[in-house]
């Protein structure tokens, strides 16, 4: 069902560019310069439209090692943001030791400075992909083969989406960005970041809105649907939140997926993190990935996440991306309401390992441990790995041995991630020295646009329908046949699990008490969002969008970093860090007629 995705595996990364291969061609500033004899009919436009889909995991495959396009390790530019997103947001530790891509640490800590590689990698990806799908426009304009009209406005459509979330997502990172089009006249110009890409944006996803069809041959290929959630979130991010409510009101009373089927959330949360449920009712727009596709490469195998694996597990590499301790007490609940503690979560922490190595039988009195009894949101266990709770069907979790520094990123594994044993034949790729995984990756996912409609909801006041949208998230999560559930046989994991939860789930519907005013109901609908959506790249976004960054993220440091030293010394500082840098590379490329960078830095950097 992956028909797109194997399509742009042999194509995309081939017919797009000739100049794509050239270092120096990636090392200049954004161009949209396209050669029209690139593309003389519809078939080539056709290639080129697949090539800007390629374009979404910014992954390539070069000289029998892991790169992204460009340059650079796939990690630096993966299309899930886990670093930018997560790490960055609290969510997850940078995980492994301190030596190991220790880049990472000082962005997490928001003390990188221009010059740090990982900003100029996403970069890079992010203007390959907008040339890309100008390249397509170009061609349409140029292009004497015969075309109907409706079939110009479905591949214009197609291409402007796909550019809308090229340039959203350098947008939300760096904030003031060049904006180069199929009209840009000189490429070779330097072209300046002094104007506001809002209305660019959102003039792409309008014209996708109204032009893509509701359905499409391959699954892969983005919808009107999916063009409207992604300008309901633009919305949101410009605080539009009228315009987001009425678009969100109508993509979940119309809105269906590529092959026709009516949005909703499926019955067991975990079905949108396992590849053999994948592309379902929930699925918005998702980037498609493929295991074992023929190139013995990983590069459509989710590379970009290659490092996130427990260290020293049965998945070789490479111990990152660790949940925190923060995180993980978010899903706390209140025995008797089932409700969590929006306030004071980390007053009474989920036990951990720490410091307690893995069950020795011949010391079972120093490596003994038993799980935390207390009352649990039930997709904790879905989306953090921990000591003594199945991990999936690979055994319990066995805490100290799979973490590479329990000190440093703290005793937890990721989950979202993660293949299942009976099943790696086919969704696992074993390519290259870390795992590569068929797991689509998320953009917008049906749980999402729920939450994001909640939000616009609850600023205009209409409370107990922005309540209502967040308990049909919760309930989804209350359903006891989505809990996981103990081994039947703990010496056989692969023999399935009984009917016993794994852990003490308990997890309600809130109530009009807790939804009486706009500042409650928002409140609720914060911290849904970072238990629906952790670990999925989007919590470091939502701080800055919502204004809490600072008071949020400075009190995950004192708090995490009292726990582990990979966050220490960390602090979010208004008016700085609500936005990465511009990377100095480009700038030190993009120099106008006075010598001088035309981009301008953002403040304080």
């Amino acid at each position: 069902m992956k028909t797109i995705k194997r399509t742009y595996i042999f194509l995309g990364l081939l017919v797009v560019f000739t100049m794509a291969c050239s270092d120096k061609f990636l090392d200049q500033p954004p161009l949209g310069a396209f050669d029209k004899d690139n593309a003389t009919s519809k078939e080539d436009i056709e290639k080129l439209l697949i090539g800007a889909y390629g374009a979404l995991d910014g992954q390539d495959f070069v000289d029998g090692g892991a790169r992204v396009i460009g340059g650079g390790n796939p990690w630096e530019a993966s299309p899930d943001n886990w670093i930018y997103g997560s790490v960055v947001g609290g969510d997850a530790s940078k995980g492994s030791f301190g030596g190991d891509q220790s880049a990472i640490d000082p962005i997490a800590k928001f003390t990188a400075d221009p010059s740090n590689g990982f900003f100029n990698t996403k970069w890079k990806v992010m203007y390959e992909g907008v040339n890309r799908a100008n390249s397509v426009l170009i061609a349409l304009n140029i292009t004497e083969d015969e075309i109907t009209e409706a079939e110009r406005q479905h591949l214009t459509a197609e291409a402007r989406f796909l550019r809308g979330h090229f340039y959203f997502e350098l947008k939300k990172m760096f904030n003031m960005v060049p904006w180069v089009d199929e009209n840009t006249e000189d490429p070779r110009v330097p072209i300046p970041n002094d104007k506001d890409i809002w209305p660019m944006i959102e003039a792409d996803f309008e014209y996708a809105f109204e032009n893509l069809p509701a359905t499409q041959q391959e699954i892969g290929r983005v919808n009107n649907w999916a063009a409207a959630s992604y300008l309901g979130k633009t919305y949101l991010y410009q605080y539009k939140y009228n315009e987001a409510r009425i678009i969100f009101e109508e993509v979940i009373a119309s809105g269906q997926n590529s092959q026709g089927v009516s949005y909703d959330l499926v019955d067991s949360f975990k079905d949108n993190f396992d590849a053999a449920t994948q592309n379902n009712s929930e699925s918005v727009f998702e980037i498609q990935m493929v295991a074992n596709d023929g190139t013995n490469s990983i590069a459509n195998s989710n590379q970009g996440g290659m490092l996130n694996f427990p260290y020293n597990s049965p998945f070789r590499c490479c111990g990152f991306y660790q949940p925190t301790q923060d995180l993980v007490n978010s899903y706390r609940t209140d025995p008797s309401t089932g409700l969590p503690y929006l306030d004071n979560y980390n007053n009474d922490p989920v036990k951990n390992d720490m410091g307690i190595n893995s069950f020795d039988p011949d010391d079972p009195e120093n490596t003994s441990f038993d799980p935390y009894e207390g009352s649990l949101d039930p997709r904790l266990d879905w989306t953090v790995g921990r000591r003594g709770i199945p991990y999936h069907d690979w055994g319990k979790h066995p805490g100290r041995t799979w973490v590479r520094d329990q000190s440093y990123g703290g005793p937890y594994a990721p989950k979202k991630n993660i293949y299942w044993q009976a099943t790696q034949d086919q969704y696992a790729d074993q390519s290259l020295w870390a795992p590569g995984t068929a797991i689509n990756i998320h953009i917008i996912r049906f749980a999402d646009v729920l939450l994001m409609a909640a939000e616009a909801e609850a600023h205009a006041g209409n409370l107990d329908v922005a309540m209502g949208l967040v308990n049909r998230v919760r309930e989804r999560a209350a359903k006891p046949e989505g809990f996981l559930k103990k081994y039947s046989d703990d010496s056989d994991p692969m023999a399935g699990f009984s009917e016993i939860p794994a852990a003490n789930y308990n997890i309600a519907l809130y109530t009009t008490s807790e939804f009486a005013t706009p500042e409650a109901a928002l409140k609720a609908i914060y911290f849904e969002r970072k238990l629906e959506l952790a670990m999925e790249g989007h919590r470091f976004f939502d701080l800055v969008r919502w204004g809490i960054a600072e008071e949020e993220l400075n009190a995950f440091f004192t708090y995490q970093g009292g726990l582990t030293t990979d966050v220490r010394g960390g602090r979010f500082v208004p008016g700085r860090s609500e936005y990465f840098p511009i990377p100095q590379r480009q700038r030190d490329l993009s120099i106008g007629s006075d010598g001088t960078s035309v981009l301008a830095q953002n403040p304080m950097y």
